[in-house]
Formats: C-alpha cells, sequence, structure tokens
C-alpha cells in the first residue's frame, strides 16, 4: 500500500484540472443545499494518531485510569463524528467511519490523511518520526490542531525536527489556494475552545494570534498543516450543542476552514 499512498491525491487533482472553482456559503450548506459533485470518487477518513505524550498519565483527570487519560484523545469521538457528517452533507466524498491509527502501525500506509491533536504534549520516537517522514514524503498529509502559546509551538518545532530537520515551517499566505479551495476564506480564524469562549475570550496560554503554518514539500505542496493559536476540534465537537448560540459563528468558520484543508489535501 505505501507506493499507493499519494493515489488519492493524484486522481483528484485529474479530476480537477480546469474546473472552476463553484464557491458556496455556509448557510447554503446548513440548510441543506445538494452536495457539491466535483468530488464524487474521492474517498477519505478522519484517522486520528495515537502517539506518545510529554506528560504522561492524568492529563484528562475527568477520565482517570482509561484510555481517554491521554492528550491524543482530546474532543473524541464527537469532533471526527461531526466532521465526518459535515464533509458527507456538503460534498459527494465517500467519508468512511473514522478510525485511530499509531505512527508505526502498518495500518498507517492506507490512510493519506491523519490528525494529530494538542501537539504540545508529543513526544516522537526515533521509529514514528521516520515512518512520518516516509509517509508525507510519499504524498500523506498530516494536520496538527488545538495547540496555543510559545511553550506549546517550541515543542511541536523539535519534534517536527525530528521529522524534517531541515525543512522549515512557514506561514501560508493569504493567497493560497487552501483559502478558495473550497470555501472562499478571507482571514484565517481563531477558533476558541468552549472553555475560553464561556470566559469571554479566543486565545489561551499567551496564544494571541492565530496561524496557518506548514511544511511544504519539493513539489510545492503543504504536506504538513499546523493548526496554532486554535482549536478547530473544539467547535466541531460542540456544534450540536443547543446550550451554546453564541458558539456557532465559531462552528461555522472552523468547518469551513478544516473542509478546505481536507479538499486541498486530497487534490494536491
Amino acid at each position: 500500500m505505501r507506493g499507493r499512498l499519494a493515489l488519492a491525491a493524484a486522481a483528484a487533482a485529474i479530476l480537477l484540472l480546469g474546473a472552476p472553482l463553484a464557491l458556496r456559503s455556509l448557510a447554503g450548506a446548513q440548510e441543506g443545499a445538494a452536495p457539491d459533485p466535483r468530488f464524487a470518487g474521492l474517498e477519505w477518513t478522519f484517522a486520528r494518531v495515537r502517539y506518545s505524550s510529554q506528560m504522561g498519565n492524568g492529563r484528562r483527570g475527568m477520565f482517570r485510569g482509561g484510555e481517554f487519560d491521554n492528550p491524543w484523545t482530546i474532543d473524541m469521538p464527537a469532533a471526527e463524528q461531526n466532521l465526518s457528517r459535515r464533509i458527507r452533507t456538503v460534498t459527494t466524498i465517500k467519508v468512511n467511519d473514522p478510525i485511530v491509527v499509531g505512527l508505526e502501525d502498518e495500518s498507517l500506509w492506507q490512510h493519506p490523511w491523519l490528525y494529530i491533536v494538542e501537539p504540545g504534549n508529543l513526544n516522537l520516537s526515533e521509529k514514528e518520526a521516520a515512518n512520518l517522514r516516509e509517509f508525507l514524503l510519499r504524498g500523506g498529509t498530516l494536520t496538527f490542531d488545538d495547540f496555543h502559546g510559545p511553550y506549546e509551538w517550541a515543542n511541536l518545532e523539535n519534534e517536527l525536527r525530528k521529522v524534517f530537520p531541515d525543512r522549515p515551517i512557514v506561514d501560508l499566505p493569504a493567497d493560497h489556494p487552501i483559502f478558495n479551495c473550497f470555501y472562499k476564506i478571507d482571514a484565517y480564524p481563531q477558533i476558541p475552545g468552549i472553555g475560553s469562549f464561556m470566559n469571554g475570550r479566543t486565545w489561551e496560554k499567551g496564544g494571541y494570534e492565530a496561524h496557518l503554518r506548514a511544511i511544504i514539500d519539493d513539489r510545492g505542496r503543504a504536506m504538513v498543516l499546523i493548526n496554532w493559536n486554535t482549536d478547530m476540534a473544539d467547535a466541531w465537537e460542540w456544534s450540536n450543542a443547543q446550550d451554546y448560540p453564541g458558539y456557532l459563528k465559531y462552528t461555522a468558520e472552523s468547518y469551513r476552514m478544516q473542509i478546505n484543508e481536507i479538499i486541498y489535501a486530497l487534490t494536491h
């Protein structure tokens, strides 16, 4: 399966060559507009990465003593379930049920898109770093989400040096195709976690400004997507909660941005 990792992205690129991208409003999607047919034939799975943590056990006290004690489990399973449903609603992409995968699992190579939450806690082994490097260079895409401030940034930067010691991390400019490959997004959003929202702020841990950063491959493709100082997954997790009507605008922004990131990953 390793040699076929980029197949979905290559096929998608062929399908989209020369096709004008008609941008759709999120409001229309929420009101039950027909799914966009241009992506028929593509397939996507929310593949959450199980990783070793810098913090060890005890990270999530309310789930103490089980699998959900670990940072990589944050927001699951509601976040991936809700995002998967939304992609089924607005596109004709074949969306599979969410899965969990380790960076040393053989099944890793079957899923060209990976998601890592709270990478401020990430602690890659030498083997995990090597597998991740091969995965990305073969055409895979990795998305990081829900980490904030300079301390957590420093940890992720250090972990990514294990994977790509010579490739820089860059900010994606406003004219990058990721901002208009499905929805037209004028500004990268800062999505507050539900706790920050309830305390009247959009930031946490000193992460005042949101950034979409990336590591680029030799063809110019953003193969690592880094959502920093923003919490996309909390908005997916809480998008069905009726008790927080003021949070809906963040849910909308988060769905739009993440769907663009996934469409970009499948078509580049």
